[in-house]
């Protein structure tokens, strides 16, 4: 059985305005975004792979979710992922922990949320490991550099 957890993917772009689904045109300012995800099923944290499969258009790539938008959208840059292994649902927890700013409905359909995809001035991967620790996981980063 694959490791479950949550993560956030952590992307950074000079501004856009595109489609995302029934959100309808979105505009996207400058800057950082963390989008939340839950990797609770039973591919567990290989959905991160998927991810990073998406962003680098290889395999199966048509937009599925929300953050497929973004993801193969090239004025977004995916800079990293930092995950947490568990396999209690705290995607929810870790976007309110993450807390501030986002882009309101994004990837929060199944639930009670604002939003799963929070926006940021500056590199949030410190505060994503912050965060990811205070919901008591290990915070795990896979950088760019790793191959995506």
């Amino acid at each position: 059985m694959a490791e479950k957890g949550i993560y956030g993917l952590i992307l950074k772009t000079n501004g856009a305005v595109l489609s995302v689904g029934a959100l309808g045109e979105v505009t996207f300012p400058a800057g950082w975004y963390i989008y939340v995800g839950s990797a609770l099923g039973s591919g567990g944290l290989a959905r991160v792979d998927r991810h990073i499969r998406v962003y680098r258009g290889t395999g199966d790539h048509r937009p599925r979710w929300h953050i497929d938008r973004l993801l193969t959208d090239k004025r977004f840059v995916l800079t990293a992922a930092v995950c947490g292994k568990t396999t209690n649902p705290l995607e929810c927890t870790f976007a309110r922990r993450l807390g501030g700013e986002g882009m309101r409905g994004f990837g929060c359909s199944d639930c009670q949320c604002i939003t799963h995809l929070l926006y940021r001035n500056d590199n949030p991967q410190k505060g994503c490991c912050h965060a990811l620790d205070s919901c008591g996981c290990i915070p795990v980063v896979i950088p760019r550099h790793n191959g995506f």
